[in-house]
């Protein structure tokens, strides 16, 4: 199990970038021409404030039927959720303080944790697989946090002292809030019981932390293109008060107001390939500000190794709407392609 989540020179990594949080802290006149997005000046953004993501009571769900209809409703019509009452507000506030003092260190210091050639873990950029590719205006930390027997604890900073300790503790909570989601998601969805959990829980988690520095022309930029998660559930933690994220909602994006102790709960491609598309993973991107850095933490939850990613048999009553591929295949495919919007789902996708 070791071998299978740490080699991934199998698979293929990022290409090395500059660093954006050295580039923005230097007096340029010009944004440099990879990183300016055209795009971001004709996409329509949704002006309705009212207009927000469902919020979901963690500690109702057991006993409220209506609030379990409410959860499905959410994965079903919006694929994003905001969760209360999660029980995990210490661990997240100590895990907000590190990843904090880490991005403010010094380049020569994150560089220790810099990502190695053919490794998608470690410090700098995911996903770049082209040297003419479109950039993103962020930089992130990348760890696979789970399964244990898998970490490698050169991606794993040592300055903050408290961070090793910190992550450990915030992996093994937020995981358990994720199968308690898979639990709840497992009768809505008319699926038997454990059919759909047993096949997360010794599940590979990434915890990704993210940092977009401010830009003088934070319009013609984004901190993260537009894509759909390749994983199962996606837990995000907003850091500071800094807004950015925004989801594709009737050909809009509307732009999320997190609500302070929330956690922001989305459906990934995974999820929605194994509801058999009863579940949507829904189009996302982070925009910047022109003012102040905006940090943010995404713990992915994926499907354990060894597991098909396809439907699942509770669910194929209708028939298959997507392909099943092996999970090394997916993993394949998730390494070696850019972000682009729903474009790992349309491949799994049966044509009809």
């Amino acid at each position: 199990m070791e071998t299978q989540v740490r080699s991934n020179k199998d698979y293929g990594g990022s290409l090395p970038v500059q660093n954006v949080q050295e580039l923005a802290s230097n007096n340029f006149i010009h944004i440099p021409y990879r990183y300016i997005r055209p795009e971001m000046e004709q996409d329509e953004v949704c002006s309705d404030e009212s207009l927000q993501i469902p919020v979901i009571d963690l500690s109702k769900l057991h006993a409220d039927d209506l609030e379990l209809a409410k959860l499905h409703e959410a994965c079903k019509d919006w694929g994003f959720f905001q969760l209360i009452n999660h029980g995990v507000g210490e661990a997240i506030e100590e895990m907000k303080c590190v990843t904090e003092e880490f991005f403010k260190q010094p380049l020569k210091e994150k560089m220790g944790c810099a990502q190695l050639p053919n490794n998608i873990e470690g410090y700098g950029q995911a996903f770049v697989v082209s040297e003419d590719q479109k950039l993103d205006w962020g930089d992130m930390l990348f760890i696979l946090s789970l399964p244990v027997s898998g970490r490698n604890m050169r991606f794993w900073p040592t300055n903050p002292s408290s961070f090793r300790p910190t992550l450990d503790k915030y992996s093994s909570e937020l995981h358990k809030v994720a199968m308690r989601l898979f639990k709840f998601f497992e009768i809505n969805l008319g699926i038997e019981k454990g059919n759909l959990t047993s096949k997360f829980e010794d599940g590979i988690q990434g915890i990704r932390m993210n940092y977009y520095p401010p830009c003088m022309q934070a319009e013609k930029v984004i901190g993260l293109t537009p894509h759909s998660d390749a994983t199962g559930l996606t837990l995000l933690v907003q850091v500071n008060e800094v807004k950015g994220l925004q989801i594709k909602k009737d050909a809009k994006w509307v732009p999320i107001k997190p609500i302070p102790g929330a956690i922001i709960i989305n459906i990934g491609d995974i999820m929605e390939i194994m509801s058999n598309g009863e579940y949507r993973s829904i189009e996302h991107r982070a925009v910047v500000s022109g003012q102040k850095e905006r940090l943010s933490i995404a713990a992915f939850h994926s499907s354990n190794i060894g597991t098909d990613v396809g439907p699942l048999s509770d669910l194929l009553k209708n028939g298959s709407k997507y392909k099943t591929l092996s999970s090394e295949e997916y993993v394949r495919l998730v390494v070696s392609s850019k972000l682009d919007g729903k474009s790992l789902v349309h491949h799994m996708k049966i044509q009809q």
